[in-house]
């Protein structure tokens, strides 16, 4: 998390420098990484949260790991949910997935735990994602659902679903509470599904299509319409 690394804190303290409550410092984080571009990196093994403020750019595990750690340095606790979900959902933008874990993550307030997994996709993907889905008469793709809502208004929980969590076809399992990902990566469940070497040797031979795939994305138009009355 890196939590006593001075950028990190300089970069925390400003962008709370002028909220009042937990909720404004809250979404003060969750709109600075969101507006970080959706990316899939070359690595590894997980990124810290510095690695990811230097780079500007981040895959869901990045994100997540830096909102976490932008939300613990403005006093507000916060953790992440490791949900394994369906790869239809990822559709687009890597095809051939039986499965794929997401983090959400949760952040205390109100005397409740609320949850996001919007601050994932960067707002110009988002949007044109969803054209993208309503245009090839699409539920699911990459990445959302057609009708995900956009932002977390830091009132309650807010996932890429109209469904409520716990009816979302997509999840097929919850995973549980973790500090970060690397705290997910050592439970058994993780090791229970995947080996780590593994999985990021296959997914950085997958980076390159998956960049291609979420450029197309952020490039979508919709098809031009045939104006048919001008042929008659």
């Amino acid at each position: 998390m890196d939590l006593g690394d001075p950028r990190l804190r300089m970069r925390a303290a400003s962008l709370v420098q002028l909220c009042h409550t937990d909720r404004e410092k809250a979404l003060a984080m969750y709109a600075y990484v969101k507006r970080l571009s959706f990316l899939r990196p070359f690595k590894m093994g997980p990124r810290t949260a510095r690695e990811v403020l230097d780079a500007h750019f981040g895959d869901a595990a990045d994100k997540a790991t830096l909102l976490v750690a932008l939300l613990r340095l403005a006093g507000l606790p916060a953790r992440m949910r490791i949900v394994v979900m369906h790869g239809e959902i990822m559709r687009g933008l890597v095809d051939g997935l039986s499965s794929i874990s997401r983090p959400f993550v949760e952040v205390w307030m109100g005397g409740q735990w609320l949850r996001t997994d919007t601050f994932i996709f960067d707002a110009d993907y988002m949007a044109s994602a969803r054209q993208a889905l309503r245009s090839a008469g699409a539920a699911w793709g990459y990445g959302v659902h057609v009708q995900a809502p956009m932002l977390w208004t830091g009132q309650e929980s807010t996932i890429m679903s109209p469904l409520p969590f716990e009816a979302d076809p997509m999840v097929i399992e919850d995973m549980g509470v973790f500090h970060d990902p690397d705290h997910y990566m050592a439970s058994s469940g993780f090791r229970a599904r995947h080996s780590m070497l593994g999985r990021f040797l296959r997914w950085n031979l997958m980076v390159p299509r998956m960049r291609r795939a979420a450029d197309r994305v952020r490039r979508w138009v919709p098809p031009a319409r045939v104006d048919r009355t001008a042929t008659r």
